[in-house]
């Protein structure tokens, strides 16, 4: 039999190694987090006439990668230094991501915050070139950071009010844009004005810039239209910041007067406001152009009868064809073709011999508008033998 004794030594041997190795396992506390936010990496800037819009993705993590749980509010920060090392007085503030509206898709769970800040006039006039560095602070609860995001740059440069008297009108031809040009402000040497002309399409609802003209054009023809058709236009002043030449080597592509020694160097574009919109409908009431050169051949002996008519061909864009006239004199014109005719040639072999024939061309659009006809040719069938 067993001693009671010696059981319970090893009882207690037991319950004192068990109780050893759960206090091996405590680990010292770990210092609370300060729930800095991580400064954001992905922040953009896009100059509109007088406003920058900034764009950067929330903070979602902190410095010592924790979930950022009660977010403080985001410090803008704007300078004219290339670098800012600290923000100094914010030009705005953007507050909790609770309170701002997520935009999330399926394709990109971050929530996006923004903010519109307002250049002041000063710095564009007395630092035109030069270029104004963005950055944005995330802060705490506390107001405390961990510093600044990524850095952006826009220009300084100044622009000039949208045109006004801005007119669309469909013609023939296309549609004809005119405008008048602001250029009470006087540039500088290295600043140059230009129009940037856009069009939209409703159902797509895509701009498309299609030009850039000097701003002392004032006028622009789009060609390009298609008929019975809904466009918008919108003109934009934009200021062409240049480096001259024998300034130092280009840091960006050549502007296009050309690549030598001796071509403009553009640094940044800044697109001021947009005029007021110009819809229109292509409504096509337009005819082709009138054909000419037409003549008019008689098949010659030994042949059935039989007149040929051959013509200068009409190059519009939407040419359905055309129609053929003809008459005797006397009498009043007929056409004589039942559709019309595809290419610039006619035969007519319903001709009688001894009689003499007068002939005219007209050209129609896929829209049933027809041209004047054509200056007559004349041609007569010889009489039977």
């Amino acid at each position: 039999m067993s001693s009671p004794c010696k059981f319970f030594g090893w009882s207690a041997v037991l319950a004192l190694a068990a109780l050893l190795a759960g206090c091996a396992s405590v680990q010292a506390p770990l210092p609370p987090s300060l729930e800095l936010p991580k400064p954001p990496t992905d922040l953009r800037a896009l100059r509109k006439g007088d406003h920058v819009y900034l764009f950067w993705s929330v903070p979602t993590q902190t410095m010592d990668r924790q979930t950022v749980r009660h977010p403080g509010p985001t410090h803008i920060c704007r300078g004219v230094e290339a670098l800012l090392s600290t923000c100094g007085t914010p030009v705005g503030n953007v507050g909790p991501v609770a309170n701002a509206p997520e935009k999330k898709s399926a394709f990109n769970t971050k929530v996006q915050a923004s903010f519109v800040d307002t250049l002041p006039r000063e710095p564009q006039q007395q630092n035109p070139t030069r270029m104004a560095t963005y950055a944005v602070g995330p802060l705490n609860l506390q107001g405390r950071s961990a510093g600044l995001s990524n850095q952006v740059h826009v220009p300084l440069a100044s622009t000039l009010p949208p045109p006004t008297n801005f007119r669309a009108q469909v013609t023939a031809d296309g549609v004809v844009l005119t405008w008048n040009c602001d250029q009470s402000q006087n540039p500088l040497s290295n600043l140059r004005y230009i129009d940037r002309i856009y069009r939209r399409t409703p159902d797509s609802g895509t701009d498309v810039a299609l030009a850039d003209v000097e701003c002392t054009a004032g006028r622009f023809e789009d060609r390009t239209i298609e008929w019975q058709k809904t466009y918008e236009y919108r003109i934009t002043p934009v200021t062409v910041v240049i480096l001259p030449p024998g300034n130092g080597p280009c840091p960006r592509t050549p502007s296009q007067e050309g690549s030598g020694p001796n071509s403009d160097c553009i640094i940044a574009t800044v697109e001021g406001d947009d005029s007021t919109p110009q819809k229109v409908f292509t409504n096509d009431v337009y005819p082709p152009a009138m054909p000419t050169g037409l003549q008019a051949v008689f098949s010659g002996p030994g042949q059935p009868p039989f007149i040929d008519l051959v013509w200068a061909p009409n190059t519009d864009a939407d040419l359905a064809g055309y129609n053929v006239y003809r008459h005797e004199p006397g009498g009043p014109p007929v056409k004589i073709n039942t559709e019309p005719v595809k290419t610039p040639a006619f035969r007519d072999a319903n001709v009688s011999a001894g009689k003499a024939y007068l002939y005219a061309i007209s050209a129609v659009d896929g829209r049933g508008n027809e041209s004047a006809r054509s200056e007559e040719a004349s041609e007569s069938v010889p009489p039977a033998p």
